[in-house]
């Protein structure tokens, strides 16, 4: 795989400004269909994931497109100021700034969310950039994710997170603890899914382990009955939330590959 500099991105304006680190690598053809991949939380554009749907679209030709939100990875900022309406913002700012041509979204986890975010907001503010959007691909999405961290804490982390503002929840995965701070979990809720009707309009795979212990299979199919049309579920029944084993990352291009082969197949009339 060849060697990418980052280029940044300002995003944002005032005290609020910071510079986003972001990967892009250029397909074959010009304007040809690409991915837009988004990190989970506290994640990193390099990770495993990330770095397999690299690996593929350069073998394949096709355009990649990566980024570290803001207080992650090489981006600016901290993690604890972070928000969801934060990174959303930076991901519109990377998708229609520095792609082209029609794009397969790819999200793991909190990346899954915003991707759905992005696609919702695009929908009603910026309907020619939406329709670039060719297909959504969404692994154990942590969609209303403030929601989701605020259930599964304890009452004492909650008061915590009341009181002082932050609690730093620990991790399975070794890398360090996850600051959930108040801000996170109250700006959070303004980005609920579910509440009014949202049709995405163009093909949503969503791949889920069964043991995730993480993100529970069931958040998935309570997600599927708020997205009424075009939306496919693929289970692995012995993944977890990761899912970066080989078999799980084949099974990803895979899913990947056959949006894109329909995106590339898209009259260029439908893209922006």
């Amino acid at each position: 795989m060849s060697e990418l500099r980052p280029q940044w991105l300002d995003v944002g304006q005032g005290t609020a400004r910071r510079r986003i680190a972001c990967l892009r690598q250029k397909p074959q053809r010009r304007d040809g269909p690409g991915v837009l991949w988004l990190n989970g939380f506290n994640s990193v554009m390099t990770g495993t994931k990330a770095s397999a749907l690299v690996e593929w679209a350069e073998r394949e030709g096709h355009g990649c497109l990566r980024f570290d939100y803001s207080g992650h990875g090489r981006s600016e900022g901290r993690l604890v100021d972070g928000s969801i309406g934060r990174w959303l913002e930076e991901a519109r700012g990377v998708f229609c700034r520095l792609s082209r041509g029609p794009q397969v979204l790819v999200g793991s986890s909190m990346g899954g969310y915003i991707a759905l975010l992005l696609l919702r907001e695009l929908i009603g503010k910026a309907p020619q950039q939406a329709r670039r959007i060719a297909g959504v691909v969404l692994i154990a999405p942590a969609w209303n994710m403030s929601e989701l961290l605020w259930n599964g804490l304890s009452s004492s982390a909650r008061r915590q997170i009341e009181q002082e503002g932050v609690y730093l929840r620990p991790s399975r995965y070794g890398d360090g603890p996850y600051p959930i701070t108040r801000a996170l979990i109250e700006e959070g809720r303004r980005h609920r899914i579910g509440t009014e009707p949202f049709d995405p309009g163009r093909p949503v795979h969503v791949l889920h382990g069964r043991k995730d212990e993480d993100v529970p299979h069931q958040h998935t199919l309570d997600l599927l009955r708020h997205l009424p049309a075009h939306v496919r579920l693929t289970t692995v029944a012995d993944g977890d939330h990761r899912l970066s084993r080989p078999q799980d990352l084949a099974l990803l291009l895979s899913i990947v590959g056959g949006l894109i082969d329909a995106a590339g197949r898209c009259s260029p009339a439908n893209t922006a």
